[in-house]
């Protein structure tokens, strides 16, 4: 072997050991440089250990949501239940929220909140299975719940052939004194009152939808503030014709053996849409946005269905409910942002121009 061969082999002999002889601590700072471990962001979706609802349901049914969200995120739940006053109190809070969720509400309420930058945008994991008419379309409100307001009758006072087809039947003069409704407190009244005079004025004109209005009240032969005294004068055929919400119509055939028919109109049932949000700036946004998950959710709406006879807005979850939410009905067309912008002045309208507040009956 040459000496030339042998120095290079000498050289690089030497050169080996002092590399594996530099210190570990000065390897390992190499290492750590050319591995830089990715920015932790999990500390921005952590859950509060608190939660706040403003809401306008049944205690009995909040305490249910509430243990099972609990029981899911350990989120402790405060839930404040302000009946007609939960819209106030949001909007009187709107710029030190001592809220995190509005839960409860006709989506008419919603889009004016709404429009008054009070909701915070998000995207549950389900908004894509929502029907349009139940969500905003920048995710400031969802509907959970929906509750159909539909034309029934007596079945043992009409026939099929003689009961009406329609809402615009309703008009009809042969049907004078043949029909009964609730009062002006009643919600699901107030609601039907502005969706017919928004579909009918859509249809052809305001004056149209007025002048439909003043023929129905004509024809009603009286306005009830009970609801078991409105059904009642149905069930006993003093005016067979009503209209009103559908798991109470269908509770007073099952419980009350009434001789009542739903009639699936042919302009379609108005469907009042009963929402949730997560308010914006809340103090604990994260739970928020995990409650309106949760809540939204088809295994909450199916125990909704199933417990509390609350109807889905989930179309998957309307199927495992109990049978009468199945019933075929169509859905009215009605421009819910349009009635939220004239609502009150509709009401006002109703009440004060249009219906005859002689036919009250207490």
């Amino acid at each position: 072997m040459s000496k030339r061969f042998l120095l290079v082999a000498f050289s690089l002999i030497l050169v080996l050991s002092l590399v594996a002889c530099l210190p570990a601590k000065e390897s390992s700072t190499k290492d750590a440089a050319d591995h830089i471990e990715p920015e932790d962001t999990s500390t921005e979706e952590k859950l509060e250990d608190k939660l706040v609802i403003y809401s306008t349901h049944p205690e009995d049914m909040l305490e249910v949501i509430a243990d099972g969200f609990t029981e899911k995120t350990g989120v402790e739940v405060d839930f404040i239940n302000l009946k007609g006053e939960l819209a106030d109190r949001v909007r009187a809070e709107k710029d030190n929220p001592q809220a995190d969720i509005m839960y409860g509400g006709a989506s008419s309420l919603f889009i004016t909140m709404s429009e008054d930058g009070i909701f915070e945008s998000i995207e549950p994991t389900w908004f894509s299975a929502l029907d349009d008419d139940f969500k905003d379309a920048n995710g400031r409100w969802f509907g959970v719940m929906k509750t159909p307001v539909t034309l029934f009758y007596n079945s043992e006072a009409l026939s099929k052939e003689e009961a009406p087809k329609s809402w615009a039947d309703l008009a009809d003069s042969k049907y004078k004194d043949k029909i009964v409704s609730r009062d002006y407190v009643s919600s699901s009244q107030r609601a039907a009152m502005v969706a017919l005079l928004d579909y009918y004025s859509n249809k052809s004109s305001f004056e149209d939808g007025v002048n439909y209005l003043k023929k129905l009240d004509q024809n009603t032969k009286s306005y009830h503030g009970s609801g078991s005294l409105h059904f009642q004068d149905v069930g006993k055929s003093e005016a067979p014709i009503s209209y009103g919400v559908l798991s109470a119509i269908i509770d007073n055939v099952n419980k009350n053996d009434m001789p009542l028919e739903v009639i699936d109109a042919e302009e379609g049932s108005v469907i009042i849409t009963d929402a949730i949000a997560a308010i914006k700036n809340a103090p604990h946004p994260n739970a928020a946005k995990a409650f309106v998950e949760y809540a939204g959710s088809e295994e909450v709406q199916i125990k909704l269905a199933n417990e509390f006879n609350r109807m889905p807005t989930l179309d998957s979850a309307v199927a495992k409910g109990p049978e009468w939410m199945q019933i075929p009905l169509k859905s009215m067309k009605v421009d819910w942002k349009n009635v939220a912008e004239n609502e009150l002045d509709w009401l006002n309208l109703w009440d004060t121009e249009i219906r005859d507040s002689g036919k009250d009956v207490e």
